[in-house]
Formats: structure tokens, C-alpha cells, sequence
């Protein structure tokens, strides 16, 4: 009998909506499944939005609508030979019997899963769920109640259930989003040393503010940013360094 590989688990996670989670999901599950060559799922748990589940729909109509996105995932497709990561609607209360569902059904198993969680603490199952993730991807922005929610969270699950050996958690990274270069430096060097001097990981990258956060790609545009069925394009990621976050982020999870 063989035992199926098990995918790494991947969340990108905080404690207030609005900073980037389900962006940046997308952006990485879309570059390791469709230009590196991995294999990815997604399990959408942010009830009752599920926005992934969604873009999944309007990217479908867009590519259909737009004759150079339906040219591009045409030869994507065709050079990859394999579909898109499937984009699964869940809860974050039974996202793990439903990942482990799917993981015994499939012929093999993903190398990645990707879980976009609700950005609070009280949702139920959300810390279940958290616990078997295996790298945590925390984006905070400078604002005070994003940070200090954020920090505090975080804190307990780095220095209490991952020094007790309570989580399948290997390793929990903050990291600058939504920067505006007008902001003070001073005032990120003083969150720095707050974050330091509470033991946590904060990542080198730090991303830039852009519109490009908020805004999907229109059905006339020639590029594509954030999608569930093509890669970001490069000189976009660059834009905003989320190349350089890419990079940071493929050596963290040993890749």
C-alpha cells in the first residue's frame, strides 16, 4: 500500500479583512500552479463572501469576453497539459475534513493547498483550522488596529502553541503591505522593534501601495495582475515588489 504524499498547507492570515489576504493567495497559488509547474488547490473559507470562489466565475467570463486572455490561456493550457487548481467553496470548521476529502479522492495529492480564512479569531474553527496550516503569511498594514490585533494573535501562536509543540505550524512570517512611501520611516522602524522585541518573523520584502490591490482586471485589458486562471504579469509583480516577495517566499517554503 502507498501513502500519498502530503501537500504543504499555506494560509495567508490575519485578524481584520481588507489587507490583502485573498490577493496575495491568488497571486502565489496562480504562479506555483501555472508558471512553476506545481500543483495547487484552493480551499475558499471566507464565509459568507467566499471571493475566491467568486473571481473564479468573473475570470472565466472575462477570458471568455477578451480575445487576448482567451488567446493567452489558450497556450497556457495547452503547454502546461493540466486544468486550473481547483477552487473549492468551505467553512473554516470543516475545511479539514474537506481538504482531506478531496486529498483521498484525487489521484494524487496537490503539492500546495492554499486556505483563505475570515480575518477574525471569533469565526468558528478558525484556529482548528490555523493549527494545521504549515506556513502562516501575515500582511499588516500601519494602522494601529490591524497591527495590534494582528501582533497579538500572532504572539499567541508563536510563543504558546508552537513552543508547546500544538500546531502543525512550522513558521509564521509578518510582512509590510499597502506601503505608502509618504509615511514616516520612523514610524515603521518603531513597529519593527516592537514586532522584534516580541520574537516574531518579520519579512525583508515589503509591498508597495497599489491600486492594482483593489481594482480586477477590466474585459478590454491586455495584462493580467490577479486571476485564478493566468499567472501575474511579471513587470506588474515588479511594479509593487511582489517579485522580490515571490522570491522570499519560495525560500521560506524550501523551494
Amino acid at each position: 500500500m502507498t501513502t500519498k504524499k502530503q501537500p504543504t498547507i499555506i494560509a495567508f492570515s490575519t485578524q481584520k479583512g481588507g489587507v490583502g489576504k485573498s490577493t496575495f493567495t491568488t497571486i502565489i497559488a496562480s504562479i506555483l500552479h501555472y508558471r512553476m509547474g506545481y500543483q495547487v488547490a484552493v480551499f475558499d473559507c471566507d464565509f459568507p463572501q467566499h471571493s475566491l470562489v467568486q473571481m473564479r466565475e468573473r475570470d472565466l467570463k472575462k477570458i471568455m469576453q477578451n480575445e487576448i486572455l482567451k488567446k493567452m490561456a489558450h497556450k497556457q493550457f495547452t503547454t502546461i497539459k493540466k486544468k486550473a487548481y481547483p477552487v473549492f467553496q468551505s467553512k473554516a470548521d470543516q475545511v479539514l475534513e474537506d481538504m482531506d476529502a478531496y486529498i483521498s479522492d484525487a489521484q494524487s495529492a496537490p503539492d500546495f493547498i492554499f486556505f483563505d480564512l475570515p480575518g477574525t479569531v471569533n469565526t468558528a474553527g478558525i484556529l482548528r483550522a490555523l493549527m494545521n496550516v504549515n506556513y502562516i503569511f501575515s500582511p499588516i498594514t500601519a494602522d494601529r488596529v490591524v497591527l495590534e490585533s494582528t501582533l497579538s494573535f500572532t504572539d499567541v501562536l508563536t510563543n504558546v502553541l508552537m513552543k508547546e509543540n500544538q500546531t502543525g505550524i512550522r513558521s509564521i512570517h509578518l510582512f509590510w503591505n499597502q506601503v505608502d512611501g509618504r509615511e514616516s520611516t520612523m514610524l515603521y522602524k518603531n513597529y519593527n522593534k516592537v514586532i522584534s522585541d516580541l520574537g516574531l518573523e518579520l519579512m525583508n520584502t515589503t509591498i508597495t501601495d497599489s491600486k492594482r490591490f483593489r481594482k480586477e482586471g477590466e474585459t478590454t485589458t491586455k495584462t493580467v495582475f490577479r486571476s485564478t486562471l493566468l499567472p501575474a504579469d511579471p513587470k506588474l509583480l515588479s511594479q509593487c515588489r511582489l517579485d522580490q516577495f515571490i522570491e522570499e517566499f519560495l525560500r521560506i517554503v524550501k523551494l
